[in-house]
């Protein structure tokens, strides 16, 4: 830890060596060797990608109380802080990037590979393709070469525009609960957080629904074809992302009750905060290009 500080706070604090990193890192070994493995027919990859997971769980979990307790305990100053703050807006910024990867592919198929596919020299391939995104025409989702079981595409009546609401909603709850943090009401705080870590959680059975639904009643499936896949991607890597957002937000709750965080200091709120924006701000993307157009 540097010598200099600033009323009792580093002025900058430099943790001692860690064996996190490398236990971490072979918790994600015994992952990837366990999914490969279990994709490829061996029984036994599955119980290796469960150990290596809950191996990396159980470290994740000493690794973030340790920087709680050195958070709590006065060790982080202003230029740690300001450090967080760059590493949660880079890490925000790269999610923006991959979830504009799977926008593009998106725009690509509709805008691009379908036309083409339904130009003349493509026609003498497939006589009867019918070159219009399924979103717009009815009955233009059966594969022209037989491979792909015709399905029907998903609409925003009723459970994904219930989901945006939810969305919305958690939004709202989140940002009364910043205020009142800031005007020191934990009270008031904590209740609004669980009301957004409820939201939270009804999003995602909503989504479970809806998947379950798609499946047995509309035959959409992962491999329907180019709409299938993005549909699929798109909105399951966005549930993926409130998964992890609400669990960010549950840890923020309890540490409330702990009483952590204050008025003037409580980053650990803000950066989850951050999170759960830009959650809201991609399903209202993806509710708009996936569901309406």
């Amino acid at each position: 830890m540097s010598a200099n500080t600033q009323g009792g706070t580093p002025y900058y604090y430099v943790p001692g060596p860690s064996r996190h990193p490398a236990m971490a890192a072979l918790g994600l070994f015994f992952v990837i060797l366990g999914a490969s493995q279990w994709i490829n027919g061996s029984d036994w990859g599955q119980y290796c990608l469960w150990f290596g997971l809950a191996f990396w769980l159980f470290v994740l979990y000493q690794w973030f109380g340790e920087a709680i307790a050195e958070s709590e305990g006065g060790s982080y100053g202003h230029k740690v802080e300001l450090s967080y703050r760059w590493s949660m807006s880079w890490f925000i910024f790269s999610e923006v990037m991959f979830f504009g990867a799977f926008f593009s592919a998106l725009w690509w198929a509709r805008v691009h590979s379908v036309p083409m596919l339904g130009n003349l020299e493509n026609a003498l391939l497939w006589p009867d393709f019918k070159a219009v995104w399924p979103t717009l025409a009815a009955g233009a989702t059966a594969s022209p070469a037989g491979i792909i079981e015709p399905f029907q595409t998903m609409t925003p009546f009723w459970l994904p525009t219930i989901n945006t609401a939810l969305l919305l909603s958690s939004g709202v709850t989140l940002t009364i609960a910043h205020h009142a943090l800031r005007e020191n009401q934990r009270g008031r705080t904590i209740a609004f957080m669980w009301m957004t870590v409820l939201l939270g959680v009804v999003f995602l059975l909503v989504q479970g629904y809806e998947y379950a639904h798609a499946y047995s009643d509309m035959n959409l499936k992962l491999s329907s074809g180019a709409y299938g896949s993005t549909f699929f991607m798109l909105t399951g890597f966005h549930g993926f992302h409130v998964f992890l957002g609400m669990l960010m937000l549950l840890v923020i709750t309890l540490r409330l009750q702990k009483g952590h965080f204050t008025a003037e200091k409580h980053f650990g709120f803000e950066g989850a905060a951050w999170y759960w924006h830009f959650v809201d701000v991609v399903w209202l993307g993806l509710y708009i290009l996936v569901y309406w157009m």
